[in-house]
Order: C-alpha cells, then sequence, then structure tokens
C-alpha cells in the first residue's frame, strides 16, 4: 500500500509553516536531521565561518551541548508558527546570539541557502518518496521567512537562486582554516558517539563518503574512494526503500526525544539555550 501525503491539499504559500511541521515530524523526521546536520557541517569549510566558531572554543570543547542547543532552538522555532511566543522566543535567542559577532551578510546567506538546498538534494537521492512541488515550495517560503527574521537581507526569492547562490558562494570561499577543520573534527567525533564505539571508524568513514570532494578537499579529509561512496549510498537508499513500505507515522518525532538530544534530560528553557557573551554564533547539528 503506497502512503499518501499529509500535506495533499494544503497551500504552500499560506501553509508552508504547516506543511514544514508536517514534513519535519511525520513525513522525514530522520532525513530532516540528517541533512541539516550535513548542510551546517559544510558551514565550516568557510573559513570566515569555521575560524569563528572555532573561536569560541564552545564547538570544540562543548560539542554535545552545542549540537542540542541548536537542534532545539530550530525545533522550537518550527514547532509552532515563527510569530507564535514559542516561535518569536526561539528565533529571539538565535538572534541574540547572532549579534554577538560581526558576521557578514553574505555568510548569513549562505548558511541559509544551505537550509533551502541541501534536504532538497538529500531528498532527491536518499527521501523513501520525493517530495512534491508544493512541499518543496512551503520549505522555501518557511525558509525565507525565517531569514527574514533573522534580519537577513537580499534574500533570494525562487529555490534556483538559492541553489545558484550556495554553489557560487563554495566555489568561491571553500578554503582550509585550522579552526574550520577543528569545528569539523569534533563535528564527526561527536557523530561517533550516536553509535556503538566499536563503530566509530565506519560511522567516520560512511559520513566522509557523504561529501563532495571540494568539501574534503576544503577540509584537508581524504577520499573515501569510490567504494566506500557506493556503500554508503547504497546503505541509504536501501533504508529509503524499507521506510517507505512501513505503516505511516502516528506519532510525530520530536528533536527533543531523540537519544542523541543528551544535555537535558529533565527538560530546558528555550530563552537559557545556547551561549551568552562570550559565547558562540550559529550552528546547527
Amino acid at each position: 500500500m503506497v502512503k499518501k501525503s499529509r500535506t495533499a491539499g494544503l497551500d504552500p504559500e499560506t501553509d508552508f509553516e504547516k506543511i514544514s511541521r508536517i514534513l519535519g515530524l511525520y513525513e522525514f523526521p530522520w532525513d530532516t536531521m540528517q541533512s541539516l546536520s550535513f548542510a551546517l557541517f559544510r558551514t565550516y569549510a568557510v573559513p570566515s565561518i569555521g575560524g569563528l566558531l572555532a573561536d569560541t572554543h564552545q564547538f570544540t570543547e562543548h560539542t554535545q551541548k552545542r549540537y542540542d542547543d541548536t537542534a532545539l532552538l530550530m525545533e522550537d522555532a518550527a514547532i509552532e508558527d515563527l510569530d507564535s511566543p514559542r516561535g518569536r522566543a526561539a528565533v529571539r535567542r538565535i538572534n541574540q546570539m547572532h549579534r554577538m559577532y560581526d558576521i557578514s551578510n553574505d555568510d548569513m546567506r549562505y548558511v541559509l541557502s544551505t537550509f533551502v538546498v541541501i534536504p532538497r538534494r538529500w531528498n532527491q537521492e536518499f527521501g523513501w518518496r520525493r517530495s512534491t512541488p508544493d512541499e518543496q515550495l512551503a520549505a522555501l517560503r518557511y525558509y525565507q521567512a525565517l531569514g527574514r527574521r533573522m534580519g537577513i537581507k537580499d534574500i533570494p526569492p525562487t529555490y534556483e537562486e538559492f541553489e545558484e547562490l550556495l554553489d557560487t558562494y563554495e566555489a568561491e570561499h571553500f578554503g582550509y582554516d585550522e579552526g574550520g577543520r577543528a569545528v569539523a573534527d569534533a563535528t564527526l567525533e561527536l557523530l561517533t558517539t550516536f553509535y556503538p564505539r566499536p563503530l566509530a571508524p565506519l560511522v567516520r568513514r560512511f559520513s566522509l563518503s557523504l561529501m563532495e570532494p571540494h568539501l574534503l578537499e576544503a577540509f584537508g579529509y581524504p577520499e573515501p574512494g569510490r567504494l566506500s561512496r557506493a556503500v554508503s549510498r547504497g546503505a541509504l537508499k536501501a533504508r529509503a526503500r524499507v521506510v517507505a513500505l512501513l505503516p505511516a507515522r502516528r506519532k510525530p518525532a520530536y528533536v527533543r526525544d531523540m537519544p542523541r538530544v543528551r544535555s537535558y534530560p529533565h527538560g530546558f528553557n528555550t530563552e537559557d539555550l545556547g551561549t551568552f557573551a562570550p559565547g558562540c554564533p550559529v550552528h546547527q547539528g
């Protein structure tokens, strides 16, 4: 039996926040988490971003908490409408951290482009079904709305322009930086702790196999090889085929309930997430 999309009949221009919640909590929760993790990981390869994050020492010394705080803030911004009290509190906390540093609008636009482009590319290759045109438009509208509330200027009006921005920015700005490499190393090490310890070398190789050559080169990571790439991508595609056969999810999959989020076993307040001066700018787990 083919699972039907829960978003059918919703208007992506007016219901984009509801559609985004359905996609993130019911249709593609695991894929959303993974794709956003890889999306923000690649921003470390821009020296002005990776170097700044390293200077805060937060991502090399408190990696788990930074991962958790970012994932929880992004979920809190989306779990209700952006203009709800909860959504405003999350966006306000994100903006407070950004204002602690002189981050260029160009870098902010690039980070926003990773939210728009990378999840869609992931879905096209590894999703258990392809997202519909309305779902793709809803995701675009959601991140445009989030970007405006973050004070980002000159936000691209279309997906195609976001994609061009991402590819051009990476071609022009990706490069090796010791700070960016340190943040990437700490993040990869954290990822290995989400699985049994003996699997750590495989998890690391699997992660490297999903990175494009220009991203590996920017970090100074070795090319994992054609076989590793084929096995890693094949495993994700096999997972997608299995998920497509499973019953539709009945309960929402919240980030806060995932075992890899470990910093707040007794709950948290949105206003207390993240860092405070001196602290860190943006990071998505």
